[in-house]
Parts: structure tokens; C-alpha cells; sequence
């Protein structure tokens, strides 16, 4: 019997996960409507039924709908249990149980039908069925059961066939529109798809267009000793490494882009606006955007007339530039000749192209969602996007084309004044100055005119700089004087800024081996930053550079550790919050193995109470989910306090990478947001950012390596490295077997709040033990169970899991015996255990 009582459950819940604003619009007509209609119903006449106690009643519970995002904790999971009954006492059962009570009538009638089709439109057919039969039935019952004299009145038993047919008719058109609504739904996606698709044929196409290049260069098996690459080889295997690495920045931002520009709805977030010099921003963009060949680069010239400031997101504008460079290439096999100028001045940034130009009575339409004018395989959303970017910057963009001339967008942006603008500067500069005032830095470049150049830029920074012309040079004074910072061009003549980074990281100078280096160069930038990070140089700034985007990469750098330290934490007091002592464990050894000093909390509460203590805490690490006090409660108790530690940096640890749970953590007060299990490099380098002075750090989503091997073979190589391999066999894996046999018996017992919490539990357990494939399956699972708020569709997951799980242990114990791999990383491992 309850079977198909929960089955009816489920269906109501999923038709209402889908559209939960329905309850809130039901709560809010009927919390008017009902006492309103009985007031006009007694302005008119004296009805023979006075059911002012019933209409309250229906009106509290309609409240109570209304309320649904009050309601306390503890109580939500019952909320759809309780619309159910609200609904059936509320619609079917009041409107007949009142028609009886009224002698019935042409009004009892309509009411009655009123009632049906509200039901109709609230749930499936299945629970419509459920619904009337039972409201109807009880109203019946309640009916003879309380009036003596109950007769069924002639005229309503009359119209039930019209009620019927009524029915019987609302559910068939309702479910012809579903379908359609899914038909339209699948079309979109199919679009969107085959749009991403599209696009991605270009970055990966890039991918394999490296990856091949590099192949190439690589010497052939067996004549490894043989064969040393030369400077040419090696610069060319990373420009191609570079090239590929962006092409998948690339595709990633395609895919971004898609996805933001099909969800028109959602404003472009302005937490991350700031003052851009809109000629770097038009460089960079013309710089990175991915070329298919060499050819497309040489058809964009760039013109600065006039530099500007506008106000908006880097990433945002980027994309806009992005797709209008894009649409404009695409037209070359029409137009061999056709060349796109990109023109920077008057507060306005044009793209212009002399492309096969666009009909007059076309323009019009441009910017509409779903047009593609002139395309194949576009879904018509680009512009469209490029048009919210825009406004969202309080700019605007047009088009002005000549068909068989040209095409030009023109991007107009608001002026900001320049009061504001000289403001902002000395803030950046300001900002800058406190972390490189008194500090000593060595310039080194060849060319003097752009040392002049660059020591003018840095008058302001409280600096003391010496300068060198040429590598040789500077290693004479980097041996006998301590400096802080070296800021150096890469290409110089005897001794380059390659060489010098070599000589100075491989000792030849002891004095300044950490000395934080800088590159400045006019060199291509995405393989240069590839480059120089290999390099150990721990910083990048383009020539030409601002005067602000200088400062700050000099900041920077050196508010960073050093490239050359290995204990990036050292000394810092970081807070670790998260109710599984295991969890706690693997965590707090990565934090200490990179030099921190760690103190370990198991809720809220403790958190709270260790930071009143007075000991100063450097940042805090808080698992969102702990019993008692939660992470997001936690981090408003800090941020609302009075207290010294109000300000303290806050990491928000989750097992969840949905973009609700990281806007939720924003909007608490978290300043970044890490994904469990997070990659040791991940969490340590987010840490020294926030301790750098970074008060808001970039989330990170699912860092965790995709695939089906069994073990994450790079994390295991840690835990041996700090000699946790065993703990993971003795001790995590018979927690994730126990988590396990709970599971089973919530679903014995049908429990699904508990089954969800043991679930986030093993997520968080199986992530952490570098259980991989097991991870994946439970979090797909998980997401599942959270958003639908049902049980899994496939009957033997469970079982799944376990041999997942006793998979993972028995390659784990082979991992273990295992002699350490060699090298710095190890790959992902699935040992045939079973």
C-alpha cells in the first residue's frame, strides 16, 4: 500500500522541482481569495452554508504555501507533503464539500469546476486523479456525516458528465502541451549543443595541431641519449605547449559564453567590474583570440587613437571581441581579400571588416535572439550576448554595414569622469606602494629609452632602482648587493633574460637566489608566461604596460612566495573546520607538510569559540556542511561580529560544485570557494593568495582528475609522501564500507534526508581517500538524489557502490606495495582487482 502512495509522492515532488514558484502564486491567491470572495459573496447575499471557519482554515494553509521559504529546517522535508494535503483539503474537498452544503446550483457547478482545473494545472494526471477522488470522496462523506437532512441536489448530479468530460479533456490538452513544450525544450538543447559542438571543433583542432608539432620535435624511441634539442627545438615546443594550452582556455570560454548567452535571463555579474584601459583589453584580445593559421592574424590590424578607461569585466569584453573577430573570419572563403581593423578611440571601440556587408532591412534584426544572418550551424545567440555585455557596462553596441563593402560594430561606453578615473589610480597605486616601498629593484634592459621609460613609470612607488644594461651585468650586481625584486627584458644580447633566470635560480648568485623575478617583455605573452613559470620567474607584465598594470604586477610578485620556496604557508595559523576527523586529517597534512600551523574544529560553534580565544588566525578553511552551525552560518556570525577576526580570509570546503552553493557562499561572506577533495597544490597556492592580500580568490570547481580509473594515483603519491598510504587502508576505507552498510538501511527503511546526508558524507570520504571512479559515482548520484529529491531510477545502485568500493581497497593495498613512482606525479591507476 505504500508503494504507490510514494510512487504518487514522487511524481507531485518532480512535477514541482521542475516549477517550485507554482506553490508560492497557489499560497498567494488563496491567502487573498478565500476571505476575499467570502466578504463580496455576503455584500451580495446571505448564503444558506456560512463557511467563514472553513475559508479560514483554507486561507492559514495557503499562508503556510505562501511561507515556504520560512520554514524552519527541520521541517522542509515534509513541505510537499503538506501542499499535497493543503491542495486536496483546499481545492477539491472545500468547493465540494460547500456546493452540498449550498443546495448545489448553477454556482456550485462552476465552483467545482474551478477547483478541477486548478488541479489539473497543479500536478500530473496521475495525482489529479488521486486528488479529486480523494477531496471529492471526502466531501461526500463529510458531507452526509454532518447534516441530517444531506440530499444530493438533482441539478449538480445532473452536470457530472460535463465535469467528466471536463476533466477528461483539460488533461489531454495539458499533456499535448507539455509535449510540445518538451519538443521546443529538445530543440534548444539540440541547438545549443550542436553550437558548442561547432565551435569546439576549432580549439580542438588547435589541441591536435600542437600536440602533433611536439611530437614531431621529440626525438624518436631509442635515440634518447643521442638526440639533444636546441634552442629552436625547445622554443618551439613551448609555443606549441602554449598554443595548446590556450586552445582549451579557449574552448572553455566557447562553451562559457554558449551557456551564459541561452540563459538571457541572468544579468552579467558585476561583483568583478573594474577600471580596464580598453586598448590593453583590445591588444590582449587580438593577441590570444585562436587563429586556424598565421594568415587570419595578419588580416587584423589594430589602431589606438585614443586610449580609454571604461568600467566593466575583462572576461566579458574579451568574449564580445572574441565573437565579433569570430564572425568576421568566418566570411573569408567569400571574401579573399577581406581585412578587419579594429580602431580604439572616442570612448568607443570599432570592429570593421570588409566582408560581404549586411542587407539594410537585416540590421534591424541583428541583435535578436535565434537570428544568424549569413551562417551555418549559428544559433543566433552571439550578439545577442555581445549586446547584454554592453548594456551591463552601461555602454551599448550598433552596426553599420554597406552590402559588398564593409560590416562595422561600434561599442560605445559611458565616459567615467576623470576625477574618478585619477582616483582609482592612486587607490591601485597606493595599494601597490604599501607592499614595494623601501624595497630595492634591479632594471634590466638593453634598450635605455625603455629604462627611462620604466623608472618613470615606477617614480612613484617608493622604489630604490639600480640598473643594469645586460645580463653579465646584472649577475656582477646581484653577487655583491641584495636586492629584492629584478624586473628584466627576456631578450637581451650575450646573457638573456632566460640565462639570467638560470644563472640566478641555479645558485651562481647565493646572495639573491629567492629574489622574486619579473619578466618584461613584448615577447607573444601566452607562451612567455608558459615559459617564465618554468623558468622560476614568479611574474609577467607585457610591454607596452601601464603605469598601474606595472605596479601591481610588481605587487604581486612580491606578495607571492617566492617560485623558489616549497612551504608557501610557512608559519601561518590556518583554522580547519569540518565535522570528519578523517577528512580533517588529509587535509590538515597537506596544510602542514607546506609549512602552516594548523588548528582543527569540528563545527561551527568551535570555530566561533577558537577565534574569541585570541590567538590570531590567518585564514579559515569551513566545510559548508557540520551539524549544529554550518559553514554559511558560521561565516555570518564572523562577518556580522564587532570582533578583531570579523575580516579574517574564509575558504568555503564543499563536496557540491553547483553555481547555487558558490553564490551562496559569496553572498555569506566566503572569499573563495574550494571543491573537495582539492588537489594539495590548489588549496595551498588559494591560501597564499588570500594571505597574499587576494580577499576574493577565483572558485575552483571539480579539480578532481575525470575518467574511470580506480585511484587517483598523484593524490595517493602524496599520502605516501607524508605517510598516510597506510591510515587510507586501516582507517578510511572501513569508514566508507560502515557509511555504506547505513546507506543500505536508510533505503530499507525508506529514508531519504538521511540517505542524502550519508551521501554527502561518503562523497566528501571517498574524495579525499582518492577513491576516483567511486567519487564520480557517488557525487553523480548525490546531485540526483539532492535535485530531484527522490530515490535513484536504477534499482542496483547501491550495489554498485560496494563493489566500487571493495575494487578501490584491494587496488589500494596493491598501490601500497607497490616502490613510490618516480618523478613528481604518477598518473590515475585502476588495478585489476576483481
Amino acid at each position: 500500500m505504500l508503494t504507490p502512495i510514494r510512487r504518487l509522492l514522487d511524481r507531485y515532488e518532480d512535477y514541482h522541482q521542475r516549477e517550485p514558484v507554482m506553490h508560492w502564486y497557489a499560497g498567494l491567491l488563496g491567502t487573498v481569495g478565500f476571505p476575499l470572495f467570502y466578504l463580496l459573496r455576503f455584500a451580495k447575499s446571505t448564503p444558506v452554508y456560512d463557511d467563514l471557519w472553513l475559508r479560514l482554515v483554507a486561507a492559514g494553509m495557503c499562508a503556510l504555501l505562501l511561507l515556504r521559504t520560512h520554514w524552519p529546517e527541520r521541517l522542509r522535508p515534509y513541505f510537499f507533503v503538506y501542499s499535497y494535503a493543503a491542495l486536496v483539503f483546499t481545492l477539491p474537498f472545500m468547493f465540494v464539500f460547500t456546493s452540498l452544503k449550498n443546495g448545489g446550483g448553477t454556482v456550485a457547478v462552476a465552483n467545482t469546476l474551478m477547483a478541477s482545473f486548478f488541479v489539473i494545472l497543479m500536478t500530473d494526471w496521475r495525482n489529479m486523479v488521486a486528488m479529486l477522488s480523494m477531496g471529492f470522496g471526502a466531501a461526500v462523506l463529510a458531507y452526509w456525516g454532518t447534516d441530517p437532512a444531506a440530499t444530493v441536489p438533482a441539478d449538480y448530479v445532473a452536470r457530472l458528465p460535463i465535469l467528466l468530460l471536463v476533466l477528461v479533456g483539460g488533461t489531454f490538452f495539458k499533456l499535448a502541451l507539455e509535449r510540445a513544450t518538451a519538443t521546443k525544450v529538445r530543440d534548444a538543447y539540440a541547438a545549443v549543443a550542436g553550437s558548442i559542438a561547432h565551435e569546439m571543433r576549432h580549439p580542438l583542432g588547435q589541441v591536435q595541431h600542437s600536440l602533433d608539432a611536439v611530437q614531431r620535435l621529440l626525438p624518436a624511441p631509442g635515440a634518447w641519449g643521442a638526440s639533444r634539442l636546441g634552442p629552436a627545438e625547445l622554443d618551439g615546443l613551448y609555443r606549441h605547449v602554449a598554443q595548446g594550452q590556450q586552445a582549451i582556455e579557449r574552448g572553455l570560454q566557447v562553451i562559457s559564453m554558449t551557456l551564459d548567452q541561452v540563459n538571457d535571463e541572468k544579468p552579467v555579474d558585476d561583483s568583478n567590474f573594474a577600471q580596464l584601459s580598453a586598448a590593453e583589453v583590445v591588444r590582449k584580445a587580438v593577441d590570444d583570440y585562436g587563429y586556424e593559421d598565421p594568415g587570419q592574424r595578419d588580416r587584423v590590424e589594430v589602431q589606438i587613437l585614443e586610449d580609454f578607461r571604461f568600467r566593466g569585466d575583462e572576461t566579458a569584453f574579451l568574449y564580445v571581441l572574441f565573437n565579433l573577430l569570430k564572425n568576421a573570419l568566418y566570411f573569408i572563403p567569400a571574401s579573399p581579400e577581406l581585412r578587419i581593423n579594429i580602431t580604439v578611440g572616442a570612448h568607443a571601440v570599432r570592429v570593421r571588416d570588409t566582408g560581404p556587408g549586411i542587407a539594410p532591412e537585416r540590421l534591424p534584426e541583428l541583435f535578436e535572439p535565434f537570428r544568424s544572418l549569413g551562417k551555418a550551424g549559428g544559433t543566433g545567440l552571439g550578439l545577442r550576448y555581445c549586446r547584454r555585455v554592453m548594456r551591463s557596462f552601461g555602454g551599448d553596441i550598433g552596426c553599420d554595414s554597406r552590402l559588398g563593402e564593409y560590416t562595422e560594430f561600434t561599442m560605445r561606453f559611458p565616459t567615467i569622469p576623470l576625477a574618478e578615473q585619477e582616483e582609482h589610480l592612486a587607490a591601485v597605486l597606493a595599494q601597490a606602494r604599501a607592499v614595494l616601498a623601501g624595497r630595492r629593484l634591479l632594471l634590466v634592459d638593453d634598450d635605455s629609452a625603455q629604462r627611462l621609460a620604466t623608472r618613470h613609470k615606477l617614480r612613484r612607488m617608493d622604489l630604490e632602482v639600480d640598473e643594469a644594461g645586460e645580463g653579465r651585468r646584472a649577475l656582477e650586481m646581484l653577487a655583491y648587493e641584495r636586492y629584492d625584486l629584478v624586473l628584466m627584458d627576456l631578450r637581451m644580447p650575450v646573457l638573456d633574460g632566460w640565462q639570467l633566470a638560470g644563472h640566478i635560480r641555479g645558485g651562481k648568485v647565493p646572495l639573491n637566489t629567492d629574489v622574486r623575478l619579473v619578466a618584461h617583455s613584448s615577447e607573444p605573452e601566452q607562451a612567455a608566461r608558459l615559459k617564465a613559470r618554468r623558468a622560476g620567474l614568479d611574474g609577467f607584465v607585457a610591454k607596452p604596460s601601464s603605469e598601474a598594470t606595472l605596479a601591481r604586477a610588481l605587487a604581486g610578485a612580491l606578495s607571492r612566495p617566492s617560485s623558489t620556496s616549497k612551504r608557501v604557508l610557512e608559519g601561518r595559523r590556518v583554522l580547519l573546520a569540518d565535522d570528519n576527523p578523517l577528512n580533517r586529517r588529509a587535509m590538515a597534512a597537506f596544510l602542514v607538510d607546506a609549512g602552516a600551523v594548523v588548528q582543527e574544529a569540528e563545527h561551527g560553534a568551535d570555530v566561533l569559540s577558537q577565534l574569541d580565544a585570541g590567538e590570531a588566525i590567518d585564514v579559515v578553511l569551513l566545510d559548508l556542511h557540520m551539524p549544529g552551525l554550518g559553514g554559511l552560518q558560521t561565516v555570518r556570525r564572523i562577518r556580522d561580529s564587532a570582533k578583531a577576526w570579523a575580516s579574517v580570509p574564509v575558504v568555503a570546503l564543499t563536496a557540491e560544485s553547483g553555481d547555487a552553493a558558490r553564490k551562496a557562499a559569496r553572498a555569506a561572506g566566503m572569499n573563495a570557494f574550494l571543491v573537495k577533495p582539492v588537489p594539495p597544490e590548489i588549496l595551498c597556492s588559494t591560501l597564499s593568495r588570500m594571505l597574499a592580500g587576494e580577499r576574493t580568490a577565483p572558485g575552483v570547481t571539480d579539480a578532481e582528475p575525470q575518467g574511470e580509473s580506480l585511484l587517483n594515483a598523484q593524490r595517493l603519491e602524496s599520502y605516501r609522501r607524508l605517510g598516510l598510504l597506510d591510515d587510507l587502508v586501516t582507517e578510511y576505507f572501513p569508514e566508507i564500507h560502515r557509511l555504506l552498510d547505513a546507506l543500505g538501511t536508510a533505503i530499507e527503511q525508506r529514508a531519504l534526508p538521511k540517505a542524502q546526508e550519508l551521501l554527502h558524507s561518503l562523497l566528501g570520504l571517498s574524495g579525499e581517500a582518492a577513491a576516483q571512479a567511486l567519487h564520480q559515482a557517488v557525487r553523480r548520484i548525490y546531485v540526483s538524489v539532492r535535485e530531484e529529491q527522490r530515490w535513484p531510477a536504477t534499482a542496483d545502485w547501491l550495489a554498485q557502490l560496494r563493489t566500487l568500493a571493495s575494487r578501490s581497497e584491494a587496488a589500494l593495498r596493491e598501490f601500497a606495495k607497490a616502490p613510490a613512482a618516480s618523478g613528481t606525479g604518477g598518473t590515475d591507476i585502476d588495478v585489476d582487482a576483481g
